[in-house]
């Protein structure tokens, strides 16, 4: 029959050679951590802006694309090693389970060499095009992000701690690539991604606590112990951002405009986390999760486009 006919054609097509690759290039885009990445350029973005900002010169557009490009191939880089390095214990998780390593459809070999291939690239990329400075922190970044944080998952609830430090790098390799050095203000930016992770991770963990303790994290403490130590990292971290996100305003890097939607997001924000801290459930974690999303892009933005 004609409907069967089209039927077969359709399967062949969509599982021919050229369906494989776009798959394998998937999988491959998928090691990356894209969604990541989109955040990771934001606040490289954003401390990129506030160094030339700072230095009263020109934004130098060539100079920014090179610093994200850059700085996306190594984080890019690191996150593919992570899983690879993670493979064994990702299958274990219902919620990386199908991540391309750990469900075997990119050989750990080749994921590794992929890996690899980003991180160098990347290093040597901004050591070019940006100067050794940031080029430098990328690669503190990448090695505390691999060698620190992702072992100490396995070992201690204060990995997020360890983590947080190479999570808040992107915005001081933006800032060296614009100034080529680093100022007592470039830190206003790192404390702010800094606390934010710690809202951010406690919803994950909490939200996702029984994969963890199937896969062998230890992210939290014992049963006994979680609750408390969600909501002190919670709430300690809150507490100190809604400040802390005000510092460039104080700073003269940030208009008036800047420090009334940072207020605004802030306490929006800490509204989350107090009724996730009150009662911790699945439904105030993915309330908080989906907040913090939404302010951290929305704040660094408005520091970019905001002028003092």
């Amino acid at each position: 029959m004609a409907s069967e006919r089209i039927a077969a054609a359709a399967v062949v097509a969509f599982s021919g050679p050229r369906a494989q690759r776009g798959r394998i290039a998937a999988d491959y885009w998928a090691l990356t951590k894209p969604d990541i990445n989109v955040l990771i350029a934001i606040t490289t973005a954003a401390g990129y802006c506030l160094g030339s900002r700072a230095d009263l010169s020109p934004l130098s557009w060539p100079r920014l694309l090179h610093a994200l490009v850059g700085t996306a191939l190594v984080a890019s880089g690191a996150a593919t090693l992570n899983q690879w390095i993670e493979r064994a214990l990702d299958a274990r998780m219902r919620r990386t389970a199908r991540r391309p390593v750990a469900s075997g459809r990119i050989e750990p070999g080749r994921a590794r060499a992929f890996g690899a291939l980003l991180s160098l690239a990347g290093v040597t990329y901004l050591l070019v095009t940006t100067g050794p400075l940031a080029a430098l922190l990328a690669t503190l970044t990448w090695l505390g992000y691999l060698l620190l944080y992702t072992p100490a998952k396995r070992r201690t609830p204060l990995c997020t701690l360890i983590g947080a430090v190479p999570g808040a790098m992107p915005p001081l390799i933006g800032w060296a690539a614009a100034r080529g050095r680093l100022d007592p203000e470039s830190w206003m930016l790192f404390a702010i991604v800094f606390l934010w992770q710690f809202p951010h991770f406690m919803a994950i963990a909490w939200m996702y606590r029984d994969d963890y303790d199937r896969a062998g994290f230890r992210v939290l403490p014992a049963d006994e112990g979680r609750a408390p130590f969600v909501t002190y990292q919670t709430l300690v971290a809150l507490v100190a951002l809604l400040p802390a996100s005000l510092l460039p305003l104080a700073a003269g890097y940030a208009s008036p405009l800047y420090g009334v939607g940072a207020l605004i997001l802030g306490v929006g924000f800490a509204d989350c986390a107090a009724r996730f801290a009150s009662l911790p459930s699945a439904a105030a974690a993915r309330r908080l999760l989906l907040a913090s999303i939404i302010y951290l892009p929305l704040v660094f933005t408005l520091l970019i486009l905001s002028g003092a």
